[in-house]
């Protein structure tokens, strides 16, 4: 089922027709490897059981390169597709199963070519009976590329959904009015007759028909509602177009990720018309909706579907898309485990990234050069790639130090993926910079983040061991030549007469006495030469503050520091609480308000004037709380639940807040923020040391001491290093 929308007139994009269309030639396939005759063998009652349509074809086996003959399956029904996997599998279980797993919305599109959004014109026919709205589709073309940039997005309609007030978590106790919005005209509709409600809810989904329903909460809270109360009320709610299907819901759950436990909230998808929760999509959160129709055009993957998953799922979409496009078979179950190493091989190879710890204090005019996408531009330039890592070819090229083999005679899957990637960030990144107009600018820039998100998962998931096209010693050798690489940018630094401050990984922090802003963009082109990896300057400082560790001054920590960049005012920071999720609003504006005030400073004796009215913004801020004039707003805290409340076995200050919230009845899960305020941290009864947002019915005081405390803490980075001299080279 498509659904698309007419080109019609420019000037009249509303009068344009959203049409449904059935596409009955698409018959998906999979793949059965193993022992002809025993593979011939299932062909009979195959065909005698299900609608399939059966060829031996030639497909490339990923890892050997080798190709193989195979039996395809073709489905012609495609509710039996699991169907027709799951009986192969059980009858011979000995035979390899390929492509079988792949999801058929996105199997259409790696087939037929097309991907959300483009530009396609199509042959339809009308249905073969009256009471079938939908449209035979006769033949597609897709008019579009999904690697330019300057593509035209279809006219879509968006509807918002959001509680009125603050946009906080309706499940821990927040309510208001819903707001409904369509451009610049905004509704508000109270709750108080759920039928009233309803019947103009419904009357404006078809009277605006929107394609896009954008919501605040809407996965978990506002949808699963609204369906319920219209079926207690046996009123229709019209939120899909297509009246074939009810909305598709998915549970809540939690799980581990890289060390931390992560909530994922439940999901409410439409057909016919796409919903975006806004709180329960990463892609949409950090880079827009043109971020997300970025993605979707380039993976290919459904926007509902892209919306609610990681982007390591949509560069696995497009390896998939790849490897479809060159007859490679894709495993079900994969069966390349990590090679056998000995306790030296393991001591070599097992290792991460490159860091040369900072050195501590205050040091001026120093550049910051940033290898550019170093991960994927090495898996690009080495053709670093699982099917390539100690390949049966017996090539001489090496990986430093653990002295893996790379095939040379095949390009690699990944390298593959990610080298047009990098290329479009590039030309992005280029379009952004010479971009005059505020909104094509942030388009540019939203695009070129997704694009990031999709290139930084892409190294991760190469190492993940249930990845697809995972394999570990294709991770370690990423890792060896990133450690390669940054070592022989400290030493031509070096040579070239600028001392080496910092580095991590894939950046660097160099300093040359009355060294220009030509001088360090001379040495990114030197190290660049001598890497063959692509270099930017990421900009000169006036001043960097490198930071230790909370506990213990002596320690350098490679990722806290603060600076103020030469030509401007604009900051960077890292590792203090104005960039943590976590840290109080009053906090984190108050070191706002002294970075922005510090970054007028050019070098020690001016910073040490600044640090003089940056005191004063922290008294300021001091006095505010003392007299309580700070809104309880500015206050809040929030904290990642990393178990359910009643197992916490210490009466920490968020254990104590989701205690309180469970006894009101709200249901937590491990992973879920929390919010709360610290209203009397030493108390002796814990339930008095902090208070859940939800339950502020009343608030009228709060721990000021405490949060005299969190404000000092958060003021001690900026003078750490001016009770003496600072640091200077």
């Amino acid at each position: 089922m498509l659904w698309v929308i007419d080109a019609g007139q420019p000037a009249c994009p509303a009068g344009r027709r959203r049409r449904r269309l059935v596409d009955s030639s698409f018959v998906p396939s999979f793949y059965v490897g193993g022992a002809l005759d025993r593979i011939a063998q299932l062909t009979p009652d195959l065909s005698a059981r299900f609608s399939v349509r059966l060829d031996w074809v030639e497909r490339q086996e990923l890892w050997s390169g080798d190709w193989q003959t195979v039996l395809q399956v073709g489905v012609q029904r495609l509710e039996q597709f699991a169907q027709v996997v799951h009986w192969v599998h059980q009858r011979a279980p000995r035979l390899e199963l390929f492509n079988c797993d792949i999801s058929l919305p996105a199997l259409y599109a790696y087939e037929k070519g097309v991907f959300p959004l483009a530009r396609c014109s199509f042959e339809v026919e009308g249905p073969d009976r009256p009471e079938q709205p939908a449209e035979r589709l006769r033949a597609l073309a897709v008019e579009d590329d999904p690697w330019t940039t300057r593509y035209e997005l279809p006219p879509l309609t968006v509807m918002e959904w959001r509680l009125e007030g603050d946009s906080r978590n309706p499940h821990h106790g927040h309510r208001g009015a819903l707001e409904v919005r369509v451009e610049d005209r905004v509704e508000t509709l109270a709750e108080e007759d759920p039928g009233e409600l309803l019947a103009t809810l419904a009357r404006r989904l078809r009277q605006d028909d929107p394609d896009i329903l954008l919501t605040d909460w809407g996965d978990s809270f506002l949808l699963p509602r609204l369906l319920k109360a219209a079926e207690r009320a046996r009123l229709p709610l019209p939120l899909n177009r297509d009246p074939a299907y009810a909305a598709h819901h998915k549970r809540a759950r939690s799980y581990f990720s890289y060390g931390r436990i992560v909530f994922k909230d439940s999901s409410t998808t439409l057909f016919g018309r796409v919903h975006i929760d806004r709180k329960n999509s990463f892609v949409v959160g950090e880079t827009d909706l043109e971020g997300l129709f970025e993605l979707s055009r380039l993976t290919k993957l459904p926007l509902q579907y892209m919306a609610r998953t990681s982007t390591g799922t949509g560069i696995t979409s497009m390896q998939l898309d790849r490897a479809l496009q060159q007859g490679i078979l894709i495993p079900w179950q994969k069966r390349e485990p990590e090679e056998f190493k000995s306790a030296r091989q393991l001591l070599l190879s097992d290792r991460g990234g490159l860091v040369f710890k900072p050195i501590l204090g205050f040091h001026e005019n120093v550049g910051e050069l940033d290898f550019a996408s170093m991960f994927p531009s090495i898996m690009a330039r080495f053709n670093v790639s699982p099917e390539t890592i100690n390949c049966r070819c017996g090539c001489p090229a090496r990986v430093p130090e653990i002295g893996y083999g790379i095939c040379q005679r095949r390009r690699g899957l990944v390298p593959q993926v990610v080298a047009p990637v990098i290329e479009k960030r590039a030309r992005y990144k280029r379009l952004l910079g010479e971009a005059a107009d505020p909104a094509a600018r942030a388009r540019y820039d939203d695009r070129q983040n997704a694009l990031k998100w999709l290139l930084v998962t892409c190294f991760g998931y190469l190492g993940y061991k249930n990845a697809r096209f995972g394999r570990i010693e294709a991770h370690e050798a990423i890792n060896a030549f990133g450690r390669e690489k940054l070592l022989v940018a400290k030493e031509v630094s070096e040579r070239a007469g600028f001392r080496l401050l910092h580095a991590i990984v894939d950046s660097l922090w160099v300093q040359k006495r009355d060294a220009t802003r030509e001088d360090y963009e001379h040495l990114a082109r030197m190290l660049e030469a001598a890497t063959d990896l692509p270099i930017a300057l990421e900009g000169v400082y006036k001043y960097i503050v490198f930071l230790p560790s909370r506990r213990n001054r002596s320690v350098p920590v490679p990722n806290r520091y603060f600076g103020a960049f030469a030509g401007s005012h604009k900051i960077k920071v890292r590792g203090l609480e104005v960039r943590r999720h976590d840290a109080p609003p009053l906090v984190a504006r108050m070191q706002e308000e002294v970075l922005q005030l510090l970054a007028e400073a050019h070098d020690a004796g001016s910073y040490r004037g600044k640090l003089a009215e940056a005191v004063a913004v922290l008294a300021r801020f001091e006095e505010q709380l003392r007299e309580g004039r700070v809104a309880w707003e500015d206050l809040v805290i929030r904290k990642r639940l990393t178990q359910e409340p009643q197992k916490y076995q210490k009466n920490s200050l968020v254990a104590v807040a989701a205690q309180a919230l469970e006894a009101c009845g709200v249901k937590l899960r491990p992973g879920e923020v929390i919010e709360y305020v610290i209203t009397a941290a030493d108390s002796l009864v814990p339930a008095e040391r902090a208070r859940p947002v939800a339950l502020l019915n009343g608030f009228s005081s709060y721990d000021r001491e405490k949060y005299l405390e969190l404000l000092r803490k958060a003021f001690e980075p900026f003078s750490l290093y001016f009770a003496q001299a600072p640091t200077t080279y």
